[in-house]
C-alpha cells in the first residue's frame, strides 16, 4: 500500500466548512468515496482529479503528491 498518492483533500475541505458528504455532492461521487480519498485508502481517476482541482481552484500538484517514499524505490530498481 504504499504506492498511495498523498494529498490534502482533507485539510482543502475543512478551509471551506465543507462535509465530506457536501464534497461528495460537489464532485457526483459517493461520500464513502471522499473518505477513501482522505484516508489515502484510493487514488483519484485522472478525471476525478481534475474535477477536485477545478473545485478547488488549484492545479492538480498542489493537492495530490506522488509518495516520495516510492519514487525513491523506483529510483533504486
Amino acid at each position: 500500500m504504499g504506492n498511495m498518492m498523498k494529498n490534502r483533500l482533507k485539510v482543502l475541505r475543512a478551509e471551506h466548512n465543507w462535509s465530506q458528504a457536501q464534497l461528495s455532492a460537489f464532485l457526483g461521487v459517493s461520500r464513502q468515496t471522499v473518505n477513501a480519498l482522505e484516508t489515502g485508502k484510493y487514488d483519484p481517476s485522472l478525471p476525478l482529479a481534475f474535477k477536485i482541482a477545478r473545485l478547488f481552484q488549484l492545479p492538480i500538484e498542489a493537492i495530490f503528491q506522488d509518495d516520495p517514499v516510492c519514487e525513491s524505490e523506483a529510483k533504486n530498481d
